[in-house]
């Protein structure tokens, strides 16, 4: 059972502090939650096997994810028909794991990186379901790593390239801090670079 002050990953609502642990009507244990990006307050049964609740990454492994970013071969995923197009990403998404929201975001940038012709953007479902990735994993590594949000990709940037010029941990958040000062974002050696809010990296 979770404790009062506990970050928690609460289905798609995302990272959620638990508030309060007590009984409602019934004597049944309910969890008050509080998103850690909204105003909403959440209740649910201790017991609750209809919504996936599970603590969030720690800091080491979300350093860990990072550092695998450059070994991962994003496949871009094609399918004309919206139906299974969504229900392809709606199963990843709900797994609500790091790991498989991060090479969800990389597939669908892979596929807007692909020759188009006369300049078509990403569909409304790929982009849909790229925003609501990016946001999940993106509020869970800042919770992981103790920063604001919006610090999360100009950190991701900076490690990887700290990592490729081989320099010490401190360095990470000197870099980061540079990084976020420029709109475009990007690594010195393009390992990963940030773009229109994407996480994008080499193909």
């Amino acid at each position: 059972m979770y404790q009062v002050g506990d970050l928690i990953v609460y289905g798609g609502t995302g990272v959620c502090r638990v508030m309060e642990v007590g009984p409602q009507t019934g004597g049944r244990l309910y969890y008050t939650l509080e998103p850690v990006y909204g105003s909403c307050r959440i209740f649910t049964p201790v017991e609750n096997s209809k919504v996936l609740m599970r603590p969030i990454v720690t800091r080491q492994e979300a350093e860990r994810l990072i550092d695998e970013i450059p070994a991962i071969q994003p496949e871009a995923y094609y399918n004309k028909v919206l139906r299974e197009l969504t229900e392809h990403y709606d199963t990843i998404l709900k797994t609500y794991n790091c790991g498989e929201l991060l090479k969800l975001t990389m597939s669908i940038y892979a596929k807007s990186r692909r020759p188009k012709p006369k300049k078509r953007r990403l569909g409304a479902v790929d982009e849909s379901f790229l925003h609501r990735a990016e946001d999940l994993l993106f509020s869970e590594l800042a919770a992981a790593l103790e920063l604001d949000r919006e610090q999360v990709q100009p950190y991701i940037a900076a490690r990887v390239e700290a990592a490729r010029r081989s320099l010490p941990p401190i360095a990470v958040f000197k870099l980061a801090a540079r990084m976020g000062m420029s709109r475009r974002i990007r690594s010195l050696y393009g390992l990963a670079r940030i773009r229109r809010g994407f996480l994008v990296l080499p193909l």
